[in-house]
């Protein structure tokens, strides 16, 4: 899983089976000082994240469990909005 920031949206009218009514969204990944940490990915999205959001996102197949044994090709996908965060300050 990663930390992301949901930085636009992709709509496409065709999609392979099993992707019928899943949001696509653009994520950037982050670290906790909100700095660009990776290459953007396409992440699927069922729980209505928006841009601007952090997002907690799962790669490979954890992603794919959620569909319940259903084959969906899926990479990515939000499993959480995040509200806050806290970590630990570095030692000055």
């Amino acid at each position: 899983m990663f930390l992301g920031k949901v930085i636009g949206s992709v709509w496409a009218t065709q999609k392979e089976d099993g992707m019928d009514n899943l949001k696509l969204m653009v994520v950037q990944p982050i670290d906790f000082r909100d700095r660009e940490s990776g290459q953007t990915v396409i992440a699927a999205d069922r729980i209505g994240a928006g841009v601007g959001e952090k997002v907690i996102v799962s790669r490979g197949s954890p992603a794919r469990i959620l569909f319940s044994g259903r084959q969906v090709p899926v990479d990515a996908m939000i499993v959480g909005i995040v509200d806050s965060f806290e970590i630990e300050a570095e030692p000055q």
